[in-house]
């Protein structure tokens, strides 16, 4: 997300520097070329010309530090100026009610709102630790009512059963009976998705919302369709009461416009982030991370965030402690590197978080992440000893686990190679100050202000 406007804005700002100071000339032509890009990312024009106003207008004030480089004081004020855009700080859930908060789910067809109502589950559960119930009032569509069964089944969730012949109010109603007599922390209602806003469609919500008096109604919206997600909200906003948005599909969303327009158009928050289609792929949002990202600084508090959420940690620490006594790194290590990286989004998704990494998760994103499925199965057609002791790897061994994996003898080849590199790179790291001299070497690397 945001990978062209992020590529765009960095290209401005390195203008400016070598520059004495901010004048009219100058802030000009930058302030010319974010317009650009931010219409290019597909923002509201209305909210396009807000920020830059603003943007010129702290630029020349007096609240511009002297100290600083004219690159550092414009990058300080668009961050900012980011920030105010998309909302200033992460608003959480409102679930301070007697149980079951009712949360509703609302959208048109196809913004993936009933994955989103299977990833929110699991996030309350593991992030919250709520125990969950969810039900569907899409009586139109009863592949809609299965999909949410199986989900609810993947993400450990209570599934309160529906059928198309009963009436939307009903089901809602009887699922929160149900959760209440459960003593459920949270209740999640799917709703109908239509192909437009239509009157029928609000009708139906509104008697919804009034049957059941949910502390969360929550607009499902893709974010592929830039701006016109900002206009959706609206309309459907001055119908019913949102309290917040789900911007799912970001992580094939290069333009990022709707992130940028949602929440100056609607006045409502952006909550959560779809970024994948697996059902731990939903991030809370938070504008100041948010914006950082966009400017390639990286979002290192979602990285840690993710480390602590998604990485095994008695595997890692049980690696480090072997790593540390000199054992050594072997394929089977290697194996459960390459399984925690996946849980953690891949190397885009890492990158894109990595302070002064940001242009290269483009890159990274041609990566066919199928490779790391390879690589699994190359290593699982190993005999454990295979695994433990590489080195005994030659041509027949190569052959075979070529053959058991389907994959040619040059895919095992490169394997092994990728893996030298890693096991070289383990045994710098144990050594004296290893990392410590890694960090060094990055610091040319690093946006002003880290502090290595």
């Amino acid at each position: 997300m945001f990978d062209s406007l992020s590529e765009r804005l960095g290209a401005t700002l390195k203008t400016l520097r070598g520059q004495a100071r901010l004048t009219d000339s100058n802030i000009k032509d930058t302030l010319r070329d974010v317009r650009m890009a931010l219409l290019e990312a597909d923002v509201a024009l209305s909210v396009v010309r807000e920020f830059v106003d603003h943007v010129k207008e702290r630029a020349l004030g007096e609240g511009v530090m002297q100290s600083l480089t004219p690159g550092q004081a414009l990058i300080k004020i668009v961050n900012d100026e980011l920030v105010k855009v998309m909302g200033e700080a992460n608003e959480e859930l409102d679930l301070t009610t007697r149980p079951p908060a009712v949360i509703l789910m609302a959208g048109l067809q196809g913004s993936g709102k009933t994955t989103s109502v299977a990833k929110l589950s699991r996030w309350l559960k593991e992030r919250k630790k709520k125990s969950v119930m969810v039900a569907s009032v899409d009586v139109y569509r009863p592949a809609a009512i299965e999909q949410l069964k199986t989900l609810a089944s993947e993400v450990g969730a209570e599934f309160f059963p529906s059928d198309p012949s009963q009436k939307p109010l009903d089901i809602a109603q009887n699922a929160l009976e149900q959760a209440r007599k459960q003593a459920v922390d949270v209740l999640i209602i799917d709703t109908a998705g239509r192909l437009a806003i239509d009157e029928e469609m609000m009708a139906e919500i509104k008697d919804l919302h009034a049957g059941i008096d949910p502390v969360e109604t929550l607009f499902v919206v893709d974010s592929m369709t830039g701006q016109d997600a900002a206009n959706t909200a609206k309309a459907f906003n001055e119908a019913l009461p949102l309290t917040g948005i789900i911007l799912t599909k970001t992580d094939g969303d290069a333009r990022g416009g709707a992130a940028l327009s949602i929440r100056q158009i609607t006045g409502k928050p952006i909550k959560f982030l779809g970024v994948g289609e697996k059902t731990t792929a939903l991030e809370a949002f938070h504008p100041d991370r948010m914006a950082s990202r966009i400017l390639g600084m990286g979002d290192v508090m979602s990285l840690i965030e993710d480390a602590q959420h998604k990485v095994d940690h008695k595997e890692a620490e049980k690696l480090a402690k072997k790593v540390a006594k000199g054992k050594g790194f072997d394929l089977e290590d290697f194996r459960t590197q390459l399984q925690q990286m996946q849980n953690m989004g891949g190397i885009a998704s890492l990158m894109d978080k990595m302070p002064g990494m940001g242009q290269m998760a483009g890159a990274a994103k041609n990566v066919d992440e199928k490779q790391f499925k390879r690589l699994e199965a190359i290593i699982s057609s190993m005999t454990m000893k295979e695994r433990l002791f590489p080195a005994v790897i030659k041509g027949s061994r190569k052959r075979r686990i070529a053959a058991g994996s389907g994959v040619q003898v040059q895919d095992v080849n490169r394997l092994l190679k990728q893996f030298t590199q890693m096991q070289k790179m383990m045994k710098k790291m144990t050594k004296g100050g290893g990392m410590a001299k890694m960090m060094r070497g990055l610091k040319g690397r690093m946006p002003p202000g880290m502090p290595f």
